[in-house]
């Protein structure tokens, strides 16, 4: 009899075990049959089922989610910008006037005296003072532009006057490099024209923890992400832009690009995405692989944000039961914030629950013994 009550004892707790135990389950009872009072209506309707997407990977489904690989392209529009760049003069600039075969004119650089210091002052209300002529406006105007307006003007005074006008000092517009690279700083925008990829190596280049495949170039109040990868390595000149004054290019860190590997594998870990890019195969062989005793080969998931506005995610499924079905690990591409997830095999997820019981049931014995020897 206390042998029946032992075994019975057992029994009752394997059943409340197999409803605890992660993977642990009993067929054909649903979550209302075992729902406590204290759950709401609302908790034992949701199905998670119905707010997933789950793929199996084949070979088709790796085509259809394959994204383009860049590849080098031309971009007129930048072309086209850079031929036609003139710097403008803006308030704080520094100006130097030379008149020919007229010295008095002539912006005086003595021998301790560089240009920068010499020179004529574009005052905040985009006015330079010059002889004769008084207060000029020149902000907003290119070189060539105010060399014209002070031929024309000192005409009236010099005739035929010969006159060269040069910036001795940039100091009205500026852009900005930021976050992961070598050297951030301030970088004024001169005569030479300047874009994201010039920036960036004045700047020392990128830092190794960079995310150069989401680089921002903020620009008056709007964002737009570029691509440094396609660049870099495959000269996409379609990802450079012509900086202009008060741009933000800000080159993230990579503590975003991060997966994380999950399950039975033998040690869960979260990995970095590098530069190249981190596939399914990659992943799992960076956390010493699945466990071929404990794991289900055929239940190897990838749990991804779903863009679907009606789902919660979409599910990946390796079903590497077949060897030969791990080529097409190599060749799924993990993206950031992705969960890997290898499940445990049936027999795993009963060996769990016997561990869990076998104290239990040990002591349970004890017991019997100690009451048989009364």
């Amino acid at each position: 009899m206390t042998k029946l009550k032992a075994l019975t004892t057992s029994l009752m707790l394997l059943g409340l075990t197999a409803c605890t135990i992660p993977g642990g389950h009993i067929e054909g009872v649903s979550a209302k049959d075992g729902a406590t009072n204290s759950q709401s209506s609302e908790e034992l309707d949701f199905d998670i089922t119905e707010q997933v997407n789950t793929i199996l990977i084949t070979p088709n489904v790796l085509n259809s989610i394959k994204e383009r690989e860049p590849s080098a392209t031309q971009n007129q529009m930048l072309e086209q910008e850079l031929q036609n760049y003139a710097y403008t003069v803006g308030a704080g600039d520094v100006l130097t006037v030379t008149v020919y075969d007229h010295p008095e004119l002539t912006t005086p650089a003595g021998q301790f005296r560089d240009p920068e210091q010499a020179g004529n002052l574009v005052d905040a209300k985009g006015n330079m003072f010059y002889p004769y002529i008084g207060r000029i406006h020149v902000a907003g105007k290119s070189v060539e532009q105010i060399r014209v307006e002070l031929t024309e003007k000192l005409s009236r005074y010099i005739e035929n006057p010969q006159i060269d006008v040069k910036v001795a000092a940039y100091r009205s517009k500026r852009t900005y490099v930021t976050g992961a690279v070598s050297q951030p700083m301030v970088m004024p925008i001169a005569n030479i024209p300047v874009t994201v990829l010039d920036a960036i190596n004045q700047a020392g280049g990128i830092s190794d923890d960079a995310d150069w495949r989401s680089v921002i170039l903020t620009r008056d109040s709007k964002e737009e992400r570029l691509d440094l990868y396609a660049l870099y390595q495959k000269g996409d000149m379609s990802q450079n832009r012509l900086l202009r004054h008060n741009d933000i290019v800000h080159v993230p860190h990579n503590d975003a690009t991060k997966v994380f590997v999950m399950g039975e594998v033998s040690k869960a870990a979260t990995l970095p995405i590098h530069r190249s890019g981190l596939t399914l195969a990659e992943a799992l062989g960076n956390v010493g692989g699945f466990n071929e005793m404990t794991a289900d080969a055929s239940g190897i998931f990838v749990l991804r944000a779903s863009t679907d506005a009606n789902k919660v995610a979409d599910v990946y499924q390796l079903d590497a039961s077949n060897a030969a079905a791990l080529i097409l690990a190599t060749q799924f591409h993990l993206q950031p914030m992705d969960l890997v997830y290898v499940t445990s095999a049936p027999i795993a997820r009963w060996n769990k629950v016997i561990s869990l019981l076998l104290p239990t049931v040990r002591g349970l014995d004890d017991l019997n013994d100690f009451e048989n020897n009364l």
